[in-house]
């Protein structure tokens, strides 16, 4: 008995380190192939609902694929608005950041004994060591850059090969199984099509409500740029806890740099606290709903997780990879104990 389960738990370790090592080392291949899967059940709706309207497969597939790319576009094109703005009062806001370095300077002198001097020559030393890197950095940068439109570029022929191929898909997935099982493996498959949908069509919704209250909050505070730090805020939604948190820190940093003061800061954390309660006890429930329900402990585990094996990829990518492998869990027997593990009590409704 205790070989069979100390074999058991082995077997389990070997075949976490197995996912690990694959999911590393095949990371350029497999992180544009797992964003265009999910895409792909964001944009699946939308496709149905073309082709129910008499339009043929590909062109419903593409008429979709352009709706996603031109929203991305706009949310470009907002984002570079709002730095060409903050661009334009460069001059204004490096007077700022001088006057805020001069502070930084005078309090560094008086908390830790550091002269001026001193100051001025550790930042020589360490530009000096880092003009060296610099055009590496540049390198990389381009390199990034190219990599991230190779990328982009084949997740859109990927979208539309999932989206043109999906019953194809669907079959070939209920073939793996034998005949008695394959009941529960095209539950799993609706399931977690639906889900997906719900999700991501969810969390797209409930970003774009975070715009509009993040930019109003933003703009009644008297934020400068606040179009561009509630598109920030809400965009970093995608990562939770962290995202939100990030968002926050940055509108506030920008604001003492652009001559803020605490009561700037305050408010903007006011604005925060606002939303983010609007967001968990109304737009989650309403437009992101509870079909899976992931506990905070293993949502965080799952971003950590993610961001060691993807990057940020990983990390956006994590949330509705573990909510598919919750449905996977809840529906296979030997799997239903890692579904309770991972998942959350529902709230029963009040009668």
């Amino acid at each position: 008995m205790q070989n069979q389960t100390l074999y058991k738990v082995l077997s389990i370790l070997s075949i976490l380190s197995l996912i690990v090592v694959i999911l590393v080392f095949a990371k350029p291949f497999l992180v544009p192939l797992t964003f265009a899967a999910i895409l792909s059940m964001l944009l699946l709706p939308v496709s149905n609902w073309l082709q129910n309207k008499g339009l043929p497969k590909a062109i419903a597939i593409i008429i979709s694929m352009v709706l996603l790319v031109s929203f991305f576009a706009l949310v470009i094109f907002f984002i570079s608005w709002q730095i060409n703005d903050i661009a334009g009062n460069a001059t204004k806001l490096e007077d700022q950041l001088a006057e805020k370095y001069q502070q930084l300077k005078e309090l560094i002198s008086q908390k830790f004994g550091i002269s001026a001097a001193q100051q001025k020559q550790m930042i020589k030393e360490q530009q000096a060591s880092s003009a060296s890197r610099a055009g590496s950095i540049v390198t990389g940068v381009i390199a990034g850059i190219s990599g991230f439109l190779g990328n982009t570029l084949l997740v859109l022929v990927y979208i539309f090969l999932f989206l043109f191929f999906r019953s194809r898909i669907k079959v070939f997935i209920l073939r793996l199984v034998d005949q008695e099982n394959k009941a529960t493996a095209l539950t799993i498959v609706n399931k977690t099509q639906k889900v997906s949908m719900k999700y991501l069509s969810g969390m797209f919704l409930m970003i774009v409500c975070l715009w509009v209250m993040y930019g109003i909050g933003f703009s009644l505070i008297g934020v400068k740029n606040a179009i561009f730090f509630a598109i920030l805020c809400g965009f970093l939604e995608i990562v939770p806890f962290v995202g939100n948190l990030t968002g926050t820190a940055v509108t506030v940093a920008m604001s003492l740099v652009q001559g803020g003061d605490m009561t700037m800061v305050i408010w903007i954390l006011v604005v925060y606290a606002l939303v983010q309660f609007i967001q968990t006890y109304l737009l989650e429930p309403l437009v992101v709903g509870a079909e899976v329900s992931l506990n905070p402990l293993f949502t965080i585990i799952g971003l950590i997780a993610g961001e060691m094996l993807w990057g940020i990829s990983g990390m956006v990518l994590a949330i509705p990879l573990l909510a598919m492998a919750k449905i996977l869990f809840d529906h296979v027997e030997p799997l239903k104990p890692y579904g309770y593990l991972i998942g959350e009590d529902k709230k029963e409704k009040k009668k």
